[in-house]
C-alpha cells in the first residue's frame, strides 16, 4: 500500500501540469487569432507620405487601409490635411502615388486613390457588434515602422471625439477606446477583430494605454461612399446648439419616448430660428424619426434633407407643437 504522503507530491506535479497545459492552450488560442488577423490585414495596410501643397513631404505622416482592389483607400482625414497626393507605401515593397479623392474633417475620415490595381481589400466589419472586453488589433505604420501589429481589447464604447472643419464643428460619435499600443503614425491605420475585418480606422493617441478609432459602421461606410462619389460628404443645417433633457412623465407616456433634444441656442439667421423654434423647446422627433440627444440629430441631419421643407415635433409649454423647417446645406 502507497502512503498517502507519497501520493501529495504526485498530485502536485499533475496539478501543475493540468495548469501549464491549460496556461499553454490559451496562449496558443490567443496567440492565433492576432496572427491570423495580422497575416489577412498586413497587405492591405500601407505607410502614407504626403505631399504638401505648396510642395515638401511630411514623411512617416500616417497609416491607410485598401478597401477596393482598384486603389481606394481609407485614412484619417488629419493624415492627409492641408495634401493632394502623396505615396503610399506597402509591406510587399510596393511604392504607389495617390491622390487625394475627399477628406471629411468632421468625421476625420478621408479617401484616397492609388495608381495601381490588385490591391488586396481589406473587409469591413461592423462596429455595431463589438462588445468591451473583445480582442482587437491594430496595425499601422507607428513611429515610420511599417506593418506593425499591436493587440489589445476593447476598452469602452460610446465615446465621443469632437471634430472641427472651419467655423462648423461636430462630435464624432461611438468612438471606439482600445488599448492596444498606439503611437504616432497609427492614424489612418487598421482596428480590426480576430477575424481580419475593419471595425475602426485607427486616429488618435488619447493617452497611454489609450487609443481611439473611428467606428466602421453603416454610417461611416456611408461617408468613405460619398467620399468616393462626390469629394466630400454633404449636411443639412438647422443652426441649434443644444443637449439631451428627459421628457416629462405624461409626453413620455404620450410618445413613447424618454428624452429629446433641448434647444440651448438658436445661431442667428439659421433656418430654425427663421422656422419659429425657441430656446428652451425641446425636439422630440425630425422628419418622423425620434430625436433623443444631439447623435440622434446629427445622424438625422443628412444631404437629402437639404432645401426640403422638414417637419420637427416639439415640446413647448408641457404641449406638441409642429414646426416645419427648410435646412441648408452646412458651410464649413
Amino acid at each position: 500500500m502507497v502512503a498517502l504522503r507519497e501520493l501529495e507530491p504526485l498530485e502536485g506535479a499533475f496539478d501543475d501540469a493540468v495548469t501549464l497545459a491549460i496556461e499553454d492552450e490559451a496562449l496558443d488560442a490567443y496567440s492565433t487569432a492576432v496572427s491570423t488577423a495580422a497575416a489577412r490585414l498586413i497587405p492591405s495596410v500601407a505607410s502614407l507620405r504626403v505631399e504638401r501643397r505648396g510642395g515638401g513631404w511630411g514623411g512617416g505622416s500616417g497609416s491607410a487601409v485598401a478597401f477596393t482592389p482598384d486603389g481606394y483607400l481609407v485614412t484619417n482625414a488629419h493624415v492627409v490635411a492641408g495634401a493632394e497626393r502623396g505615396t503610399a507605401t506597402f509591406v510587399d515593397g510596393d511604392e504607389l502615388a495617390f491622390e487625394v479623392v475627399g477628406r471629411d474633417p468632421l468625421s476625420d475620415l478621408a479617401v484616397v486613390r492609388a495608381s495601381g490595381t490588385g490591391l488586396i481589400a481589406a473587409p469591413f466589419g461592423d462596429a455595431a457588434r463589438l462588445r468591451v472586453g473583445q480582442l482587437v488589433v491594430a496595425i499601422g505604420n507607428p513611429l515610420g515602422f511599417a506593418g506593425t501589429v499591436t493587440a489589445g481589447v476593447v476598452s469602452a464604447l460610446g465615446r465621443s471625439l469632437a471634430a472641427r472643419d472651419g467655423q462648423a464643428s461636430r462630435l464624432v460619435e461611438n468612438v471606439i477606446q482600445t488599448d492596444a499600443a498606439l503611437n504616432p503614425g497609427n492614424s489612418g491605420g487598421a482596428l480590426a477583430d480576430v477575424r481580419g475585418r475593419v471595425v475602426g480606422i485607427n486616429t488618435a493617441v488619447a493617452g497611454i494605454g489609450l487609443g481611439l478609432a473611428v467606428p466602421v459602421d453603416a454610417a461611416t461606410q456611408a461617408i468613405i461612399a460619398a467620399l468616393m462619389r462626390d469629394g466630400r460628404v454633404r449636411r443639412a443645417y438647422l443652426g441649434i446648439v443644444g443637449g439631451t433633457r428627459r421628457l416629462s412623465p405624461a409626453l413620455a407616456e404620450q410618445t413613447g419616448r424618454s428624452s429629446g433634444l433641448e434647444v440651448v441656442q438658436l445661431l442667428d439667421g439659421s433656418p430654425a430660428a427663421a422656422a419659429g423654434v425657441r430656446a428652451g423647446d425641446l425636439i422630440v422627433s425630425l422628419d418622423g424619426r425620434p430625436i433623443a440627444g444631439v447623435g440622434d440629430l446629427q445622424r438625422t441631419l443628412v444631404g437629402d434633407l437639404v432645401g426640403r421643407p422638414v417637419e420637427v415635433t416639439l415640446e413647448r409649454d408641457g404641449n406638441l407643437a409642429q414646426v416645419e423647417i427648410a435646412p441648408t446645406e452646412l458651410r464649413t
